[in-house]
């Protein structure tokens, strides 16, 4: 069987609430979808970051699949290793797509699950991250703010069943702070995250990170920019660091480990390339004894779907991840099931997701009536 066409989709899908952090608050997000299809019917979709711009280099690539096999990944990514240096982060969002969908297709071929194609299952559900943002209590005054994000993110716990709650952080270091202990006060037993966005400066992370020592966290996020910065901090703090801002690629990996920069390192498939980038980052993790998430984009079902498939077949996985999926108000896939706090991984064929056509067209309508939702 052969690759004989590639269509590409901009869809625009609402959030159920506006969602801040320290550089935007978006109430929706912009998502490029793949659908790749062969000469025997086979159909295999994929979906990546953002919009046209990702979209525009997904078709200009999507030319080398055709006539190829879509069990020749490797040959792919030989042909398009430098799209990443030209292209950055697009580039890798780019090639993600159509990697995607191609592992897609390998498991509606062999009538095999993803997961089983990449390792096979360690686990059937996965544990999501309870998101926190500013935008959670838009009335509450600058003082009575910590208290009311703490009623929020309890609720949200009690309702969801959630092990894991992230605030994302803003330029107010003081009052990141005061949430996070209000946050503690009021769930104990959860494990704590959060995440500025590097928009802070190094001091200002130790003098953070000193006053949170209390609290137990799991780990401090990206508090301030670049391995230096993120070393000096690590230096003076007992929180573990996570970053998904300063290892975003294999070449940083090294000076990161010279360093000692981080403890927790943020994967995710649309910023690094691909299913084997990601996984190829878990062993990396595990070699050097590192803890490893997966950040979220944003992801819609197909997106999601990757996600849950590399994580279920991925040990160093063992967090809850970062997944914006429940905040998003439809999909474009039959419902991935959520139940307390935690994603059930499909079992179908390859990612084992159904597209709705129909979904797809209303939203990639909306996109070219709205654009996209950018940054």
């Amino acid at each position: 069987m052969i690759i004989t066409g590639v269509d590409v989709h901009v869809v625009n899908l609402p959030l159920t609430s506006p969602f801040r952090s320290s550089f935007e608050t978006k109430t929706g997000e912009t998502r490029t979808v793949v659908r790749v299809t062969t000469d025997d019917g086979h159909v295999g979709w994929g979906e990546t970051m953002w919009g046209s711009p990702v979209a525009r280099l997904t078709e200009q690539l999507s030319s080398s699949l055709i006539g190829k096999s879509p069990f020749a990944l490797e040959e792919f990514h030989a042909t398009h290793t430098m799209v990443p240096f030209f292209y950055g982060y697009i580039g890798y969002a780019a090639l993600a797509g159509l990697d995607v969908a191609c592992w897609d297709l390998m498991g509606k071929i062999t009538g095999r699950p993803l997961t089983d194609l990449i390792g096979g299952r360690v686990r059937d559900t996965v544990p999501i991250t309870a998101l926190i943002t500013r935008a959670d209590a838009p009335d509450a005054p600058p003082a009575d703010l910590p208290v009311a994000l703490a009623e929020h993110a309890a609720k949200v716990v009690a309702i969801g069943g959630f092990t894991a709650v992230k605030l994302k952080g803003t330029k107010d270091v003081d009052g990141d702070v005061k949430i996070m202990r209000a946050l503690r006060a009021v769930l104990p037993d959860v494990e704590l995250r959060v995440d500025p966005n590097a928009a802070w400066s190094v001091p200002e992370s130790i003098r953070a990170g000193l006053r949170m020592e209390e609290l137990d966290l799991e780990y401090l996020e990206d508090p301030c920019w670049g391995i230096d910065g993120m070393a000096r901090v690590r230096e003076k703090i007992r929180i573990p660091l996570c970053t998904n801002m300063c290892v975003v690629a294999f070449e940083d990996f090294a000076p990161a480990m010279r360093l000692g920069a981080v403890d927790v390192i943020h994967g995710d498939v649309y910023k690094w390339g691909g299913i084997k980038a990601t996984k190829d980052l878990a062993a990396h993790c595990s070699t050097f004894g590192l803890g490893m998430n997966l950040h979220s984009g944003g992801e819609l079902g197909i997106a999601t779907a990757a996600h849950l498939a590399v994580v279920a077949s991925t040990p160093v996985l063992n967090r809850a991840i970062d997944s914006m999926y429940y905040l998003h108000d439809d999909d474009i896939i039959d419902p991935i099931p959520l139940h307390n706090g935690r994603l059930s991984v499909p079992d179908g064929p390859g990612l084992g997701v159904v597209v709705d056509e129909d979904k797809l067209a209303h939203y990639a309508a909306l996109n070219a009536r709205e654009g996209d939702l950018v940054k």
